[in-house]
C-alpha cells in the first residue's frame, strides 16, 4: 500500500492547491469590485456640480434628475465596495486561515504515516537478520554433525578428536535452537506489527486525511455559497437605487422646465413696435413747373394696413432677424416751412431734408431704436453691477430685489431675536446680579439695534426700488394692452419726432420745426417754470441731434433728467446752462432720485 500512500500525499496536495487557487481567484474579484467602485466614485465626482451656495443657476428638473441619479450611482459604488468588503472578510481571508491549517493537518499526518512505515521496515529488517542468523548457524551445525560422523568412523581417529568434535556439534547445535527461537521471536512479532500496520496504523491515517480532505471540500462549499451571498445581500439596496434613478426619471417635467426658462430670462420690456411707413415719392412732385405741389389728399396719405403689417412682420427680430439700421423717416410736415395769411399751408421744398437723409444712407447711422436691445445686452454682460441692479431688466431686476428683500428680513428677524435674548439676559442679572453684570450686555444690545436699524433702512430702500420696478412693469403692461387694441387703428409710436393725430385712419409724423405754428410747440415743449430735475444721466454714446427738439450731447457728458421714458425710446434732458431736449433713452445710462420721484 506504499505506492497507494503516495498518491493520497499527491491527491492532498492537489486539494490545498485548488483551494489556494479558488483564494487567489476571490481575491482578483475583490481587487475588481474596488477597482469598479473607485472608477464610479470618480465619475461621480467628474460629473457632480461644483457649485458655490451663491450660485442661482436654474434647477431645471432635468438637471436635478441627473444630480438624483449621480447620488444613487454613488450609493451603487458603495454597496460594490461592501460586496469588495464582504468577500474579503468572509471568503478570502477564510480560505487563506483554513488553507494555513489544512497545510499543518496534512503535514502531521503525512509523517504519520511515514513513521509507521519505517517502524514496519525495522521490524522487518531485524526479523530478517534473525532469520539470516538461525539459518547461518543450521548451516555450521550441519558441518559439525557431518565432521563428528566422519571421526566417529574413522578407526584411526582418536578418542580425543572425537570427544572433541562432538561437543563441537552440541555447540552448534544449542546455538542453532537459540537462533531459532529468537528467530520465531521476530517473526511473531513483525507480524504482528505488520497486521498492526495495515489493519489499525494505516487505515486510521487514512480516515485523517479523507476527513481532512471531506473538510476541505465542505469549507469550498461555504465559501461558494458566501461568495454568493456577498452579492445577493446587496440586491435589496442596488434595487432600490435602481428604484431611485427610474423615480428621478421620472421626476423630470419638461413644462416646469420651460417654465423655469421663461422666469429665467423674462426682461419685462417691450418688444420693438412696428416701423412707419416711409414714403420717398414726395420728390416726385419737384416736376411741377411751378416748384409748389398741392396739399396731399387724406386718400393718398393712407397707409396701407396689409403692407404695414407685412412690413412690420417682417421687422420684428425678437426671435428673428435684426433689421438693419435705417435712416430716420423723412415725414410729410416736415416740408412745411411758410403758411399762408389765411392758413393753409404751402409746401415749399428745401435741400435739408434731402441732404439730411442722404447724408444718413451714407454714413449708415443706426435708427434710435434698434440700439435698445443692444444697450440691454451690453449691460447685462459687460456693465458693473449696481446695488439697485439697474443695470438688469425690469423682470429680473425685480426678481433680484424681492431676494434681496427677503434675505435682509431673515436677518432682521434674526438680529430682533438676539435683542430680544440679550434682554431677557438683561433682566435675568437685575433680578440677580451674582449671575452677570447687566452693564456687560450694554454694548452687544446697541450693536444689535444698530444692525436692526441698518437692516431696516436697507429694507425701506430696496422696497422703494422694488415698488418703482413694479411700478414700471404695470405701466408697461397697461401701455401694451393699450397698443395691442389700437394695433391696427394706429401705427408708429410717439416720440419727439411726431405725434398721433386725432384721424385714425390717417397719421403724420411731425417733428417740432422752428417754422411751426407757435402755439404748437409752446404747448410741448415750453412752461412758465423749468421742470424740476428727477435724476441725472450719463452718455453712453455721442448723439448729434439734427431734429429740432432733440439734444445734442457727447459721450460721457452729464445732463440732468426732467421727464422720464414713456414708453416711446425717448428722455427729456437739460443742460446745465438750461438747454432742454429729448435724448434717446438707449444712449444714456439713467441715475434717479430717491426723493425727486413724486415730483
Amino acid at each position: 500500500l506504499q505506492d497507494q500512500f503516495d498518491n493520497l500525499d499527491k491527491h492532498t496536495q492537489w486539494g490545498i492547491d485548488f483551494l489556494e487557487k479558488y483564494a487567489k481567484f476571490v481575491k482578483e474579484r475583490i481587487e475588481i469590485e474596488q477597482n469598479y467602485a473607485k472608477q464610479l466614485r470618480n465619475l461621480v465626482k467628474k460629473y457632480c456640480p461644483k457649485r458655490s451656495p451663491k450660485d442661482e443657476e436654474p434647477r431645471f428638473t432635468s438637471c436635478i434628475a441627473f444630480f438624483n441619479i449621480l447620488n444613487e450611482l454613488n450609493d451603487y459604488a458603495g454597496q460594490r465596495e461592501v460586496v469588495a468588503e464582504e468577500m474579503g472578510h468572509r471568503v478570502y481571508g477564510e480560505l487563506m486561515r483554513y488553507s494555513h491549517d489544512l497545510k499543518t493537518e496534512r503535514k502531521m499526518h503525512l509523517q504519520e504515516g511515514r513513521k509507521a512505515q519505517q517502524y514496519l521496515d525495522m521490524c522487518w529488517k531485524q526479523m530478517d537478520n534473525s532469520k539470516k542468523k538461525f539459518e547461518r548457524e543450521c548451516r555450521e551445525a550441519e558441518k559439525a554433525q557431518q565432521s563428528y560422523e566422519r571421526l566417529d568412523n574413522d578407526t584411526n581417529a582418536t578418542k580425543a578428536d572425537v570427544e572433541k568434535a562432538k561437543q563441537q556439534l552440541n555447540l552448534r547445535t544449542h546455538m542453532a535452537d537459540e537462533n531459532k527461537n529468537e528467530y520465531a521471536a521476530q517473526l511473531q512479532n513483525f507480524n504482528g506489527e505488520q497486521h498492526k500496520h495495515y489493519y489499525v496504523v494505516i487505515p486510521q491515517i487514512y480516515k485523517q486525511l479523507q476527513e481532512m480532505d471531506e473538510r476541505r471540500t465542505i469549507k469550498l462549499s461555504e465559501c461558494y455559497k458566501g461568495f454568493a451571498d456577498s452579492e445577493r445581500k446587496v440586491i435589496p439596496i442596488i434595487s432600490k437605487c435602481l428604484e431611485g434613478m427610474i423615480l428621478a426619471a421620472k421626476s423630470v417635467d419638461e413644462h416646469r422646465d420651460s417654465q423655469l426658462v421663461i422666469d429665467c430670462f423674462k426682461s419685462g420690456f417691450e418688444p420693438p413696435g412696428d416701423f412707419p411707413f416711409e414714403d420717398y415719392s414726395q420728390n416726385i412732385y419737384r416736376t411741377i413747373s411751378d416748384g409748389t405741389i398741392s396739399t396731399p389728399k387724406q386718400e393718398g396719405m393712407r397707409v396701407d394696413s396689409k403692407t404695414t403689417v407685412g412690413k412690420a412682420k417682417g421687422k420684428l427680430w425678437l426671435f428673428g432677424k435684426k433689421p438693419k439700421p435705417q435712416s430716420p423717416p423723412l415725414t410729410l410736415t416736415s416740408l412745411y416751412t411758410s403758411s399762408t395769411p389765411n392758413g393753409s399751408q404751402y409746401p415749399i421744398f428745401s435741400i435739408e431734408p434731402v441732404h439730411y437723409c442722404m447724408s444718413d444712407i451714407k454714413t449708415g447711422k443706426p435708427r434710435i431704436p434698434s440700439f435698445r436691445s443692444l444697450k440691454r445686452g451690453y449691460f447685462c454682460l459687460q456693465g458693473p453691477a449696481l446695488e439697485d441692479f439697474s443695470h438688469l431688466p425690469p423682470e429680473q431686476r425685480r426678481k433680484k430685489l424681492q431676494q434681496r428683500i427677503d434675505e435682509l428680513n431673515r436677518e432682521l428677524q434674526k438680529e430682533t431675536d438676539q435683542k430680544d435674548a440679550l434682554i431677557k439676559m438683561k433682566d435675568v442679572y437685575e433680578k440677580n446680579p451674582q449671575m452677570g453684570d447687566p452693564s456687560s450686555l450694554q454694548p452687544k444690545l446697541t450693536e444689535t439695534m444698530s444692525n436692526m436699524d441698518r437692516l431696516r433702512m436697507e429694507i425701506h430702500k430696496n422696497e422703494a426700488w422694488l415698488s418703482e420696478v413694479e411700478g414700471k412693469v404695470a405701466a408697461r403692461s397697461d401701455r401694451r394692452h393699450s397698443s395691442d387694441i389700437n394695433h391696427l387703428v394706429t401705427q408708429g409710436r410717439e416720440s419727439p419726432e411726431g405725434s398721433y393725430t386725432d384721424d385714425a385712419n390717417q397719421e403724420v409724423r411731425s417733428p417740432p420745426q422752428q417754422h411751426a405754428h407757435p402755439n404748437e410747440f409752446d404747448d410741448e415743449f415750453e412752461d412758465d417754470d423749468p421742470l424740476p430735475a428727477i435724476g441725472h444721466c450719463k452718455a453712453i454714446y455721442p448723439f448729434d441731434g439734427h431734429n429740432e427738439g432733440t439734444l445734442a450731447m457727447k459721450e460721457g457728458e452729464v445732463l440732468y433728467i426732467i421727464e422720464e421714458d414713456k414708453g416711446d425710446g425717448w428722455t427729456r434732458a437739460r443742460r446745465h446752462n438750461g438747454e432742454e431736449g429729448y435724448v434717446p433713452t438707449s444712449y444714456i445710462d439713467v441715475t434717479l432720485e430717491k426723493n425727486s420721484k413724486g415730483a
